[in-house]
């Protein structure tokens, strides 16, 4: 009778696929989340040789992920803080840029919806006004799009 304690673990192709089949991820993700289960049997490159196979048939595909993440979290954030977090899953730039590109028109749409359901209406002084642009700015939305959110007279238009 075996010992299950001495058991070798998923494989790192398996692991890789098991992350990929939750949500998609990045490469450089993923050879960080890969890089903790590499034991001494691995070859040097075993991680790097797991993602290119993956990346070649189709698995990892950077524009995914980009568009994943804009899909999940730009509704409910601005330009700036969507984009960090795309540089933070190492995403490369000119997927960014062409994110940065779609997302662009949209941002004062964006934040008028994220402000009106927190707030719904204009600060009534100079504390409540500082309160709701510090929550918007902390989201990620640009300081002028900010200005035209809490400058706007009507809420609902959003080519104000």
């Amino acid at each position: 009778m075996s010992n299950p304690a001495a058991r070798p673990g998923p494989s790192l192709k398996a692991r890789a696929l098991r992350y990929l089949a939750a949500r998609e991820h990045s490469r450089a993700e993923l050879a960080a989340k890969l890089a903790r289960f590499v034991t001494e049997q691995d070859a040097p490159d075993a991680v790097e040789r797991v993602l290119d196979d993956l990346s070649a048939k189709g698995f990892i595909n950077e524009a995914r992920v980009a568009e994943s993440l804009l899909h999940r979290r730009a509704g409910g954030l601005g330009n700036a803080r969507v984009l960090h977090e795309l540089r933070a899953k190492g995403v490369p730039p000119e997927v960014i840029e062409a994110s940065a590109e779609q997302l662009r028109g949209t941002e004062l749409a964006r934040a008028q919806a994220v402000w009106r359901k927190k707030f719904g209406q204009l600060p009534q002084g100079a504390a409540e006004r500082a309160r709701q642009m510090r929550f918007l700015a902390a989201r990620g939305f640009s300081g002028e799009v900010v200005r035209r959110v809490l400058n706007s007279p009507s809420h609902g238009d959003a080519s104000s």
